[in-house]
């Protein structure tokens, strides 16, 4: 099945985890059937020995699956070769096991070992028979539709689209194809497993304002590329990630590497991070610290909510469509902070906003006497949490904008859509509400351009004492 590099990657990393897991879970299932058999000799291991051999069993188990490849065939492979793979696995684990014993000098219950190597070939079978769905759940929870368009109408072209049909199951999306000409093209739609339409290549940049388009992969002959350099130069400047399947390298800035999509070899330039990995951790991390936090400001946020419903009209959380990753709409959620008709009393008010087009008003008169409180410690904000749980938002990164806003940027400027919007950013330790938009915009290029994990926990650390004291906020 075709899957791209970065993909397959993380689906290694899942398989590899959900080994580990089924292994504690068999090795802690089969102690507990062994201990509490009324056998001929009583059976206890003491801890240190039990972590010592659960460590060696997963580290054999999860080493085995890299080595012999079986963690990138999982998903495709027939239900014989699943069986079998995990057979091999458990067959040449237990042995180890036994040797580890052995050498650690412990007499381990052969009841309790085949009961361990059996759960564990049980347990595996089950889950990696089953797969794709295991991916596609995952996927659905944690990831987002990928939607994909492919410039070109030829035999290349066709051939690249069904791998990306192939890989539907991964979350990838074919979206439709464009001529590689100027004017209209000959075709109106491709028929392959299902229906797609061909656009005229010069409605480009209106494909990428009025549809969420995540990359686009030139499939056209090498003679054609050079005419379609500044449609790739378009392309880079917005953030939109771009691939080239053939030999051919135009000249834009972004991050250039090689990918694949099954036998496709890709050119791939990127101008936000890539790293599936780090992205990866990225998003457990927030899926972890949003939660925790969640738990934690609990009883906090019903006493705000509480508070703010008795101080003033209308519902405690204000709800508002904004602009996510490339462009996804998605619902915003604060703590009401303003007047029941604040959103009425908009366009009376744009005259005094500071910003050009993100409406920051000094000592805004439609603030509550709670809401400017909760403004200044950005208690307003903690709601977002919930976002961030979702996968709306992340912790760190460039802050949601408002459709209107997105409509009014300068091609530049929309490449901060390219990251997972978030509550805070360089800006956010910068100044905060003081700084201007021009170098807001300039703040949220420096972070993707620079991203990394410890650059996001940095930002983390230096935004709580700015919470704590209220400075830059008005």
């Amino acid at each position: 099945m075709g899957m791209f590099r970065g993909h397959r990657r993380k689906a290694r990393v899942l398989f590899s985890v959900t080994d580990a897991l089924l292994l504690t879970l068999a090795f802690q299932l089969a102690y507990w059937i062994r201990s509490r058999l009324d056998l001929k000799h009583l059976f206890y291991i003491d801890p240190q020995p039990q972590i010592l051999l659960l460590g060696w069993s997963v580290l054999v188990w999860v080493g085995l699956g890299y080595w012999w490849e079986i963690y990138d065939r999982i998903d495709a492979a027939s239900p014989r070769i699943v069986l079998r793979d995990a057979f091999r696995q458990c067959l040449l684990g237990s042995a180890s096991v036994v040797l580890f014993e052995y050498m650690l000098r412990l007499d381990l219950s052969r009841f309790f070992l085949a009961t361990f190597g059996g759960l564990t070939w049980v347990f595996l079978c089950l889950v990696r028979l089953n797969a794709p769905r295991l991916l596609g759940a995952v996927r659905g929870r944690f990831g987002v539709t990928h939607y994909v368009v492919v410039v070109g109408v030829g035999e290349p072209a066709l051939r690249l689209a069904r791998e990306l049909e192939e890989a539907a199951p991964y979350g990838v999306r074919l979206k439709g194809f464009m001529g590689d000409k100027a004017g209209a093209p000959a075709l109106r739609e491709i028929e392959l497993s299902a229906r797609y339409p061909v656009y005229p290549l010069e409605e480009l940049p209106q494909l990428l304002r009025r549809n969420v388009i995540d990359e686009i992969i030139f499939a056209v002959d090498s003679s054609r590329l050079a005419e379609l350099e500044e449609i790739m130069l378009a392309c880079d400047e917005e953030g939109v990630r771009t691939r080239v399947a053939v030999d051919f390298f135009p000249h834009v800035n972004s991050q250039v590497y090689l990918d694949r999509l099954g036998a496709s070899p890709l050119l791939t330039f990127s101008a936000t991070p890539h790293d599936e990995i780090r992205l990866l951790i990225k998003r457990a991390t927030d899926i972890v610290l949003a939660a925790a936090w969640l738990v934690l400001l609990f009883p906090v946020m019903l006493v705000v909510a509480l508070i703010i419903r008795l101080t003033s009209p209308g519902p405690a959380i204000f709800r508002q469509e904004r602009c996510g990753l490339n462009g996804r709409r998605f619902v915003f959620y604060k703590f009401r902070s303003m007047c029941e008709n604040a959103e009425a009393m908009r366009a009376s008010l744009e005259h005094l906003s500071s910003r050009q087009l993100a409406l920051k008003i000094p000592n805004d008169p439609r603030l509550t006497g709670v809401g400017r409180w909760l403004r200044k410690f950005s208690i307003d904000e903690w709601p977002q949490l919930w976002n961030v749980l979702k996968g709306d938002m992340s912790l760190v990164g460039p802050r949601p904008a408002l459709p209107e806003e997105v409509e009014h940027y300068q091609r530049w400027q929309r490449r901060r859509l390219r990251m997972r919007p978030g509550l805070t950013c360089l800006w956010a330790v910068s100044g905060r509400d003081t700084v201007d938009f021009e170098t807001w915009m300039r703040l949220d290029m420096q972070y993707i351009d620079n991203w990394s994990l410890a650059l996001d926990w940095k930002i983390i650390l230096r935004t709580i004492p700015q919470l704590l004291s209220g400075r830059g906020a008005h």
